[in-house]
């Protein structure tokens, strides 16, 4: 099973238009989509429609939307009840697949809350193969919460927890993320799943002059480069989606690129998450580094391709068009 961990859940509002967006204009949507959403409960989601059992953990009252959301969806989850309302995300996408999003910042949850969340994601967490912690964290939540996590994770695995340590897979971004790098060995994770821009940030935070972001999606090896370095400081592996470019994926064994052929892009909410759990299925049946990365960019395409933060199930992906390269390490 795969668990993962959203502590700042949403309701994901996406806004089609039918044009390019209009700066204070008056412009009519041509459809609207609701999913709920996060990046941890995106992955639940997307990890479920393929067939794979996954459990998401959050916060949010029994009567919430995202919750309703869940429940109509099948998705199994469980959660730490709290008073106020889980926050709504909002995209605005134009023809292309250019997406403006405008995110709220959550509920903000006191440290007896943050304690008990976290105790619920290790029960949760007992026997599980991968956790994943993933996305922004609510106002008040410490920065290197995700640290704290993965050495609680752990350390309650070596306490006598049944079942073997899990994985620990990590998505996020400013603080949270750069955080994750500083847990010490206890606290890094097996995987980090940044894009172009928290690449740059990423490599930077390991001591690691880097490019700008642009330079990073546009040169995958320099990518590979930097993930590299974000690899030596000791995470597992890096995971990096360059959008368009598709992807990079390091190891301290090795480093692939894997680009997928051009897809008519609706909208890309969602397709980072869609990635990692693509990678995360494959895993999970065995495949190698290489193929792992193959379903990751398939499964990322495939979102990119259909509205709002609708996720795909693995038969809608095509791994079979990705293209593998081995890159040189540096």
């Amino acid at each position: 099973m795969i668990v993962t961990f959203t502590a700042n859940p949403s309701l994901d509002r996406t806004v089609a238009l039918p044009g390019p967006l209009e700066r204070g204009e008056v412009q009519r949507a041509v459809s609207v989509t609701q999913e709920s959403g996060g990046k941890g409960v995106n992955v639940s989601r997307a990890l479920v429609a393929s067939g794979l059992e996954s459990l998401a953990v959050l916060p949010g009252a029994d009567s919430d939307p995202v919750l309703a959301g869940l429940r109509a969806t099948s998705v199994p989850f469980v959660s730490l009840p709290i008073d106020e309302p889980l926050r709504t995300n909002v995209a605005l996408t134009e023809p292309g697949g250019v997406t403006t999003k405008i995110n709220e910042p959550g509920p903000a949850l006191d440290d007896n809350q943050q304690e008990a969340l976290l105790k619920l994601l290790l029960e949760s967490s007992r026997g599980a193969s991968w956790v994943v912690l993933a996305g922004s964290l609510p106002p008040g939540f410490p920065s290197d919460f995700y640290a704290t996590a993965a050495r609680r994770l752990r350390s309650a695995a070596d306490g006598g927890s049944p079942g073997r340590t899990p994985l620990i897979a990590v998505d996020s971004s400013g603080q949270p993320l750069a955080a994750a790098l500083t847990g010490g060995a206890e606290g890094m994770p097996d995987l980090l799943k940044p894009n172009a821009e928290e690449l740059a940030e990423l490599a930077a935070a390991a001591g690691f002059a880097t490019a700008a972001a642009d330079e990073l999606e546009a040169d995958p090896a320099a990518a590979a480069e930097a993930a590299s370095a974000v690899v030596r400081s000791g995470v597992g592996a890096v995971l990096a989606t360059l959008g368009s470019k598709g992807a990079v994926l390091v190891t301290a064994d090795g480093a692939w690129l894997a680009t997928h052929p051009p897809v008519a892009a609706v909208s890309t909410v969602g397709a980072g998450d869609s990635a990692l759990a693509g990678y995360l299925l494959a895993h999970s049946q065995g495949a190698a580094p290489a193929d792992c990365l193959r379903q990751a960019v398939a499964h990322g395409a495939a979102a990119a391709s259909l509205p709002g933060s609708t996720v795909p199930a693995v038969h809608q992906t095509t791994p079979e068009a990705v293209t593998i390269t081995a890159l040189r390490k540096d």
